[in-house]
């Protein structure tokens, strides 16, 4: 994680927890767990550090006011910050676009994708450009 910190970084303090937990949790579990066992760890550190979170939470697509469908992102995180989990070697597009898709349609600035990779833990901060 190093010490370098970003103050310009949209939500900065909260964002540099987050991804503090992930790198604890990958240091105590390593790699090759199914995306559910991450999450349930990191939901235990939230709940040990007194961090408000939404786990699974379900965001209507609407079209015209009307829900055409929902979303389930793992967690919302001090009711602002996205935080989605994968377990593979490198994100790709549809992940990035899952992740904007949630943003935009529930009006959160940021996501943080954290994915488990066999070299170690790693994170994408994905930013709201229609509300920023």
């Amino acid at each position: 994680m190093g010490n370098i910190k970003n103050d310009n970084l949209i939500y900065s303090e909260i964002s540099y927890k987050i991804v503090g937990i992930a790198f604890d949790i990958f240091n105590k579990l390593g790699y090759g767990f199914q995306e559910k066992y991450y999450q349930r760890a990191f939901a235990k550190e939230l709940d040990l550090l007194k961090i408000k979170y939404e786990k699974e939470k379900n965001i209507d697509v609407k079209y015209k006011d009307e829900s055409i469908g929902r979303y389930l992102m793992d967690f919302v995180v001090d009711n602002k910050i996205v935080v989605e989990f994968k377990v593979r070697p490198r994100l790709g597009y549809i992940d990035i676009k899952q992740v904007l898709n949630y943003l935009k349609v529930g009006g959160f600035k940021l996501a943080i994708i954290i994915y488990f990779t066999n070299s170690g833990v790693k994170y994408r901060r994905i930013v709201n450009s229609y509300i920023i």
